[in-house]
């Protein structure tokens, strides 16, 4: 599964998944790892982490919400790199982050929280498509597409604007996945509740700390939150030339969850 010689793009670089997908290619041989994320400092941190597997490296400190930054930055990853190969559209926020209240229903939601998650977790990959199209229709290095979906955008969840959010990243995987073919791959993966700083800290903030496991992952066969290297893993295959024949196609990898409509009544903490 290795990705020779490849020149990728990851947002939401800084942390989570993002950071260890950035890793995990560059451990499997990626030539440029261009990392793109809002938090500087956090970028720094990742930049580090590549350090000991010889990749070249660019940071790209960049607001999602700004088409203009987008393209320029891509534009800046194809003259450090030569080209592009790859692009992981990795970034995603929840309706939590843009309000100070759990008022996320589809009744109750702020129309600016609703725009926020829009632009960041679905007009964002459109445009990063977009803007790195030309470049990966250009290459001869098997140049493909990743998209960061979720299981919540398969069956629905209380989050009314990521729920809606992630069913159209699956959509525009689809739609991507045409328009660019038979030169680019585009696909997706949908995560099921991964261990990150964002998760573990809302596992860890709820006063029922069992009921808010069970939210979490009690619809996991397997129950347990899943590792940031199992998604890596997955994308890393996807990215590979082993994926060749793959395209338009949405992989689960959520423990289980949209094999079936039950919960667990017990799961492990940890």
């Amino acid at each position: 599964m290795t990705l020779t010689g490849k020149r990728i793009v990851v947002t939401g670089a800084a942390s989570g998944m993002g950071r260890d997908i950035a890793v995990a290619a560059a451990a499997r041989g990626a030539a440029h790892i261009a990392l793109l994320d809002i938090d500087a400092t956090a970028l720094q941190r990742t930049e580090q982490d590549l350090a000991a597997h010889g990749a070249a490296v660019s940071t790209h400190t960049v607001d999602l919400r700004d088409a203009a930054a987008i393209f320029s930055t891509i534009d800046d990853v194809v003259a450090a790199a030569g080209g592009l190969d790859a692009l992981v559209n990795n970034a995603g926020v929840l309706d939590h982050a843009f309000t100070a209240s759990d008022r996320v229903g589809v009744d109750t939601l702020d129309e600016a929280a609703w725009d926020a998650v829009m632009d960041i977790n679905l007009k964002a990959p459109w445009l990063l498509t977009k803007a790195a199209s030309p470049h990966l229709l250009a290459s001869d290095r098997g140049p493909s597409i990743v998209n960061t979906a979720s299981v919540a955008g398969m069956h629905g969840s209380g989050m009314t604007a990521y729920s809606v959010s992630k069913a159209g990243v699956l959509q525009l995987t689809r739609v991507s996945a045409i328009g660019l073919a038979p030169r680019v791959r585009v696909n997706a993966i949908s995560p099921g509740s991964i261990r990150t700083p964002m998760s573990q800290a809302h596992l860890d903030a709820g006063e029922d700390r069992m009921e808010r496991a069970l939210s979490m992952y009690g619809t996991h066969l397997i129950p347990r939150l899943g590792d940031v290297s199992e998604i890596s893993a997955a994308v890393c295959f996807l990215l590979s030339d082993d994926a060749s024949f793959i395209t338009g196609v949405n992989l689960p990898v959520d423990g289980g969850t949209t094999a079936w409509r039950g919960r667990q009544t017990v799961v492990p903490l940890d």
